[in-house]
């Protein structure tokens, strides 16, 4: 029997009650439906500094962006609910991404993104849905070497639009935020094969 997929999947937010952590949960819901095997994490867990090259030089990377790294290596798939900040992404998110990147010895440049595959969401308060910030998380992953699929999700009005139990008002938006998640699963899969 093939080995079932593997996805990580978090939130580019460590406020308790993040929209984009709701929606991620309900797009890992729709993986899991596939079959999928999905780690989901809160960043909050793994608190870094800034970027620093010089920091790195005299300190080595931090831990927790090595035991990241190593949960970004052990999975095939990315599902990513990015707030939108200033349309543009969080600096959480960001520092994230590069802190990750950071090549180890003897390693090749950007191991822990390349070939992977990721889905991308975002919720907002915002009358777009986070589609501003997305376009940034789009461009970055790519030119990283992950596929990202072509077909995203935004919830605008996302202060109303989820229930009290964590899924999406809107049997639509439901549907969309499972079946992206569903999506990742499916292409991992078609892709190994």
């Amino acid at each position: 029997m093939a080995q079932p997929v593997k996805i990580l999947a978090f939130a580019g937010s460590t406020r308790d009650a993040s929209y984009n952590k709701t929606l991620v949960r309900i797009a890992v819901a729709g993986a899991q439906a596939e079959g999928a095997d999905v780690t989901t994490i809160d960043l909050r867990d793994y608190p870094m500094p800034l970027m620093d090259e010089d920091l790195e030089q005299r300190e080595g990377p931090p831990a927790n962006a090595r035991w990241l790294k190593d949960l970004f290596l052990a999975h095939q798939g990315l599902l990513i609910a990015s707030p939108e900040y200033n349309s543009s992404i969080s600096p959480l998110l960001k520092n994230t991404l590069d802190w990750v990147s950071r090549p180890a010895a003897g390693e090749p440049a950007l191991a822990c993104f390349a070939g992977k595959v990721a889905a991308i969401l975002s919720a907002s308060p915002g009358g777009l849905g986070g589609l501003r910030g997305l376009i940034t998380v789009r461009s970055i992953l790519s030119n990283i070497g992950v596929l990202v699929l072509p077909n995203q999700v935004t919830i605008p009005a996302a202060a109303t639009a989820f229930t009290p139990e964590g899924q999406l008002k809107d049997p639509r938006q439901q549907a969309s935020a499972e079946k992206i998640g569903a999506q990742l699963a499916q292409t991992i899969a078609r892709l190994r094969s």
